[in-house]
């Protein structure tokens, strides 16, 4: 049995997707009963990979604002716009947020905190599908 999985996101604004059910249902088929990391890798530079509070829906929306504050489309500095105005603010998002979560798993079981969820956080206008690579390490 492989113990690679990929999945794939539709995003169609800058948000924070909630993908934790997810991330469970595909890891649940690599991982069976057993115990190891999980190591999550997103593939793109211009969306991240984020573990945050995940009961209250005004955490969401706060975290989501925070990054528009650090970023916002209007610095003066700002040069590469190739693709538009929320390019480079969403690649300087990305440096906040990573690209990889690693993620104990405890007899099939992942092991995240109480009111923590796993998030896709967008940060491009449009539509995208964005890819999350998922690989188990038995141990």
């Amino acid at each position: 049995m492989s113990t690679f999985s990929t999945i794939i996101i539709d995003t169609n604004e800058e948000k924070f997707h909630a993908i934790t059910n997810k991330i469970q249902d595909e890891a649940k088929k690599i991982i069976q009963s057993k115990s190891g990391i999980l190591y999550l890798f997103l593939p793109h530079t211009s969306c991240g990979l984020l573990i945050q509070e995940s009961f209250d829906p005004s955490a969401k929306t706060d975290m989501e604002k925070f990054l528009k504050h650090l970023a916002p489309r209007e610095l003066s500095f700002i040069e590469h716009t190739a693709e538009g105005p929320d390019d480079s603010p969403s690649h300087m998002k990305s440096i906040v947020s990573g690209h990889t979560l690693n993620i104990i798993v405890d007899q099939g079981q992942l092991v995240l905190g109480q009111w923590q969820g796993i998030y896709l956080a967008e940060f491009r206008d449009g539509s995208h599908k964005r890819k999350i690579h998922l690989k188990f390490m038995e141990g």
